[in-house]
Formats: structure tokens, sequence, C-alpha cells
């Protein structure tokens, strides 16, 4: 009966992401702000129109509001650039206008071939040149030897509209360890919540178990690349599945998200997952997933009226493979709809933002990567 049940959800789940099928959007223009970056992987927004802009092979780099790329900022600690590995995510601090200080993750090389995903903190110099006081605040552990899945996207956590001086960092499996993303005695396959300095937030919630590491906020995802908070201020992320089954979630304190155990993708080649469960009691289901993949990257909330009312509240992530922009239509929590953007540009959208004009930013992931602007018809 379990199985039954089992392969019954599974269907039904997969006969409802088939009726949402993605209809071209036309009207916006994509317009190019900068190019020529080598496989830029996030984006953050500075002062008079500026952008900070990590390139996968270990630079950070500023661009000019009129496009020009300036020369890498000196200052970044040793990164072990290949694979999927190098610079990755990078934010702003909220009171960044104050303090100069960003966030950055990145593959922290260790021991022999070892490696693991790493937070740091820095102070941008008053010239933009150079990062000062850089501090790495936290080490996923343990470290492996793996140039793949470190997750690595960074959300400032709000509470009720206002942020409490924590954020979440979402970790990968590093693909030869699925196995632990199932336990709490490492960070693999975890979102970790920890305070802007690295201290562990009191209210974690597995700070008195032992056994258990007390940054983990929830457990059992592959491979987290695009995070972002909703309108709500509520946390949400998604995950690359393996040959199927990209996931979006909402993560909440101490819940388990199922990976391996559950999942709606298959091995590559083909071949079930572990018991090719898609449900069991106790693990939590996705909001929506994706079969077959579209490789998600990058996510954000529109929350601003610049493209009129029917775009505002929309979800928005890259698709690597397929080489679009998803715009997503949500009503209560559920996805309605769906809208490929992008897809003459003709790169993988690697991230997605809302600047401070509030339209919508992309980099794609190229050895000639683009800044583009959606601009609105």
């Amino acid at each position: 009966m379990q199985a039954y049940l089992s392969v019954f959800f599974s269907a039904a789940l997969a006969l409802a992401s088939s009726t949402l099928q993605a209809q071209p959007s036309a009207g916006v223009k994509p317009e190019t702000v900068a190019k020529g970056l080598q496989n830029p992987w996030a984006l953050a927004f500075l002062p008079e129109g500026r952008f900070l802009v990590t390139e996968r092979p270990g630079r950070l780099r500023v661009v000019e509001g009129d496009g020009r790329v300036q020369p890498p900022v000196t200052g970044l600690p040793d990164i072990a650039a290949g694979g999927q590995g190098g610079l990755l995510d990078v934010v702003t601090d909220p009171e960044f206008a104050k303090n100069r200080t960003i966030y950055f993750c990145f593959s922290e090389p260790g021991p022999g071939t070892t490696n693991s995903t790493a937070l740091a903190r820095a102070r941008l110099s008053d010239d933009l040149k150079q990062l000062e006081e850089m501090k790495v605040i936290f080490s996923q552990k343990p470290k492996v030897s793996s140039s793949a899945h470190f997750g690595c996207r960074i959300v400032f956590r709000e509470v009720k509209g206002q942020g409490d001086g924590t954020l979440f960092l979402t970790l990968g499996d590093r693909f030869s360890r699925k196995e632990d993303a199932q336990k709490l005695d490492n960070h693999i396959g975890k979102v970790v919540r920890i305070g802007k300095d690295g201290s562990v937030p009191k209210d974690n919630p597995f700070v008195s178990r032992p056994g258990a590491l007390p940054e983990i906020w929830s457990y059992g995802h592959r491979n987290a690349q695009g995070a972002t908070l909703a309108p709500d201020g509520t946390f949400w992320m998604h995950e690359h599945g393996p040959q199927g089954g990209d996931e979006i979630n909402v993560p909440q304190a101490g819940k388990n998200y199922g990976w391996p155990v559950i999942t709606y993708g298959e091995n590559y080649g083909g071949g079930k997952i572990g018991d090719g469960l898609t449900a069991k009691a106790g693990l939590e289901q996705p909001l929506h997933h994706w079969t077959p993949s579209i490789a998600t990257s990058g996510m954000a909330f529109l929350t601003s009226d610049r493209y009129g009312p029917a775009w505002k509240g929309n979800l928005f992530i890259g698709s690597l493979k397929f080489q679009y922009l998803d715009r997503i239509e949500i009503k209560g929590n559920k996805v309605v709809a769906e809208h490929k953007l992008l897809e003459d540009v003709g790169q993988r959208i690697r991230d997605v933002r809302q600047g401070p004009d509030g339209l919508l930013y992309v980099v794609t992931d190229s050895p000639s990567g683009r800044l583009i602007r959606i601009t609105p018809p």
C-alpha cells in the first residue's frame, strides 16, 4: 500500500506540473549593461548605480553604471577554483552605506585536494579597489575531495519585516556525500543560520541536541543555488535535483527536506535513487518541482511596480540547462503559471536580482558572460 501511495502521489504531482506549461512572454527587452565577464556567478548593488560581480574563477569586480568593468578587487582569500567551485555568491550588508561591509561565499581549499564552502565578510575600501579586514566567519565541515555541489547562496533573515542580525547560507551535498545530508553531525546538504559575525543564534533548532552541529537550520538538501526572501519575509530556496526533481522549498527550522531518501529525480543515465520514493512520513514535500530538470540558479521575487501589476509578486528563477529566465506566478504558495523570458539571449542564466531601481538584472554563465538589465515594455 505504501509503495502504491508513493507512486500515485508522484504521478499526481507530475501531472500537476505538466499542466503548468511555460508560455512565452513578450514585451520586455534585455539590455546589456556589461560584457566580457568570465563566468559571473552573482551580483550585488552598490551606491551610485554601480554593481559588484563575482567571477567563478576567483575574481571580484566593480562594474560602473555605464558598463565599464574595473580591474579585480584585491584582498580575496585563497580560493579552490575548479569545476563548480570558485568565488560564488556576494551580498552587501543591509547597512552597507554606513559600514561598507560585504559577505561572499567561495570554495575554500583544505589539506591535499579537499575543499568546502566557506563564508567571509570584509570591508570594501572607499576607492572600491580592495577588501579590508577580511575574515572567514564560517567553514562547512567536513572538507572533502570534490569539485561539485557547493550550494553557496546567502540571504539575510527577516522577522516581521526587520532584519534580525542573522543570515542563511545554503550548502550542497558535495555530490559524493549525499547520504550525509540526512545526518546532523556535518554541514553537508544543509541550510545553516549564523550571526553576521559567525556566531550561532541561541534559537537555532539543534543548538541543544547532542551530536548535532548548532549552525544547522534545515537538512536533507541536495544543491541549492538560489535563495531569497518572499515579500512577506519568508525564506525560500530552490535546489538542483539529479536527473529531474529540481525543487522549490520554503525551509523551516529543524525540518528534513528528504534528499536522498525522497526525490522526483533519478540517477544520471537512469535508475532509481535509494528505494525510489517520492514521499515518506516525516519528510517535507517541495512546494514545486520540475521533471525533467531545468537546472535552476538564481532566485528573486519582484516587489516593484516597474513591469505592471501582473508581474508584481512573481518569482524569477534562471534556467541553466534551457537558457531562459522563468517568470513564475505564485498564488497561495502554489505555482499556477510559468513564462519563459530571455530565450533569445542564448546563455545560461546564473543569477537574478531586483535592483534599487525596481528593475530585474541577471548575469549569464559564460566565458564571456553578460550583466543584463531587463527593460519594461
